[in-house]
């Protein structure tokens, strides 16, 4: 069984639409899918929807991605499984959304004080619907040749402790655990491989995580080394949390792709191990 627990949609940064995405989830095969958009959970409706017009079975798990803060670090936390229509949930996800609009007005008055002047308005028209990020700004200044590649827009501009940088005022991290424990949820470290700390700060957050409650860690990614997993398994098993797998998928391409290589040792605990809507599954996957 192939499972994919950190994904997104057009309603964040991915470039896919929710139908997209299922679409794409059967194409791969995939039979269990988390879709965790930022600080949103709006593609959810729409995701199931479309999936009940399929004949394949695809079990649609609700997820988001929340963007906290710990010691100046910026770490997203996955919320996996819980009750999307909680009703203090909308409103403290409201207040994320407001703090990623507020962020990316103070970046784009930033650019134009570097000349670069009506970003904002041009990346919320992108948005849509959707959650502003630093992809909507990157991309209106690659649209307009300010950069040269995508990426380039954050090492020059908006990448952290750039020109147009800002930090944002996210919520600490143990409140986002509290948010999606009392929605019915468990809580994760998305891509603890990924933050630019050093080793004993990484054991430092998972510490804190573990101790405030937090349930699992990602321990896997299409790309990653075998003994970045070995390390990533090593930590898992330390800090008592338990393991998911995802892609992190925001498009389609050659390194990232919907449950690709997505296998976990069978030393760890999945984190869907009891929840009640998936069959009971191999602690490896196939």
């Amino acid at each position: 069984m192939k499972i994919d627990l950190h994904t997104h949609t057009h309603y964040s940064d991915g470039h896919l639409s929710p139908e997209e995405l299922v679409m794409r989830a059967h194409q791969m095969q995939v039979d269990v899918l988390a879709i965790t958009d930022h600080d949103t959970t709006q593609a959810l409706v729409e995701a199931r929807t479309y999936q009940h017009t399929q004949k394949r079975p695809l079990q649609i798990i609700s997820g988001i991605e929340i963007t906290t803060r710990w010691h100046g670090f910026d770490i997203h936390i996955l919320g996996l499984n819980f009750d999307e229509q909680h009703p203090s949930l909308a409103a403290r996800l409201a207040e994320q959304e407001q703090t990623r609009v507020d962020r990316a007005q103070q970046m784009c008055d930033k650019l134009a004080k570097c000349g670069i002047e009506g970003v904002f308005d041009e990346a919320m028209k992108r948005v849509g619907q959707g959650q502003i990020t630093r992809a909507h700004i990157a991309q209106v200044l690659l649209d307009r040749g300010e950069v040269s590649s995508f990426q380039g827009a954050f090492t020059r501009y908006i990448g952290k402790d750039k020109r147009a940088y800002v930090n944002a005022k996210w919520i600490d991290v143990k409140t986002a655990i509290e948010w999606i424990h009392e929605a019915g949820g468990v809580a994760a470290i998305a891509h603890p491989a990924s933050y630019d700390m050093k080793a004993k700060w990484l054991r430092k957050l998972l510490s804190d995580f573990s101790g405030w409650g937090g349930d699992g860690m990602e321990v896997t990614h299409p790309n990653m080394q075998s003994t970045k997993k070995a390390l990533l398994a090593k930590l898992a098993v330390e800090y008592n949390l338990k393991a998911v797998v995802g892609s992190d998928f925001h498009f389609p391409s050659r390194w990232t792709e919907l449950g690709k290589r997505l296998d976990i040792s069978a030393e760890l605990t999945p984190i869907w191990s009891n929840w009640s809507q998936i069959a009971p599954l191999n602690k490896e996957l196939i």
